[in-house]
């Protein structure tokens, strides 16, 4: 409690006494926040601890920027923030914080699937929430991520495959006519097709508990990786990539596989 108090001495004495801080809006800080939200992403994919907390620290300094200038404008405080997503947490957790008309059997949850279920269901039931099931994901999400999270709240209401399984005979079937459209060479039919692909890859990886989107992080860093091995071993050589057959490269992606191991 201390340090969150000092904290928020020190981010209202920079409103007032920075020149920057001064001048800052809603909208002149929302580029900086994606910024440092991707930077903490970086580090939780690196699990280094070290930025991971220095990371933290710089995404909740704007969660705080805001509630400020939101207080200035005379519509809510940091208070008002903390109570809010205390409030929210208590309603959507009636498992933990049964509600008086609700009895311990009623409200019993077992499986972390069930404590989802609930929670998009108690969603929609707010007052002022999100009327479709599928309202409540953001425009603005990664195309990848929003793929993710519109089966996973589409599942939520029992819109799913009835055994995992099934799901590859619908990847097949997209691949099958993504490849269709590009023989016969129609470009336009032939995107829509691949984002079938896609979106049938990512639904088969959720359903199979793995997270795409950490998934392909994994890749282009494996890719990275062993492309600078390449790059490297080639400078060494004194050569250029460009004056190298496909196979000599091949020789020395192989070699750089040894250290993902």
């Amino acid at each position: 409690m201390n340090a969150f108090v000092r904290l928020l001495d020190v981010m209202y004495e920079l409103r007032e006494k920075c020149p920057w801080d001064h001048k800052q809006t809603l909208e002149s800080l929302r580029p900086n926040t994606i910024e440092e939200t991707y930077e903490l992403c970086d580090a939780l994919t690196k699990k280094d601890y070290s930025n991971i907390k220095k990371e933290l620290g710089d995404v909740l300094m704007h969660i705080i920027f805001y509630s400020i200038i939101s207080e200035e404008h005379g519509k809510f405080n940091i208070t008002d923030v903390c109570n809010s997503l205390c409030d929210k947490l208590i309603y959507r957790h009636p498992h933990i914080y049964p509600p008086s008309e609700t009895t311990p059997e009623e409200g019993k949850i077992e499986t972390d699937a069930q404590v989802q279920e609930q929670w998009e269901m108690l969603k929609r039931k707010e007052k002022g929430g999100n009327k479709s099931v599928l309202s409540g994901v953001p425009v603005a999400l990664p195309s990848l991520i929003k793929a993710y999270r519109i089966q996973d709240k589409a599942r939520n209401v029992g819109f799913d495959w009835e055994e995992r399984g099934q799901v590859w005979e619908k990847v097949k079937e997209e691949i099958s006519e993504f490849e269709k459209e590009v023989d016969e060479m129609h470009h336009e039919k032939a995107e829509q097709e691949f984002g079938d692909v896609l979106f049938s890859i990512i639904n088969a990886a959720r359903l199979y508990d793995i997270n795409p989107d950490n998934a392909l992080e994994h890749t282009n860093r494996k890719f990275i990786r062993r492309f600078e091995y390449l790059e490297n071993k080639t400078l060494k050589q004194g050569r250029s990539l460009k004056d190298m057959t496909l196979a000599e490269m091949d020789a020395i992606w192989e070699e750089a596989k040894q250290f993902d191991k």
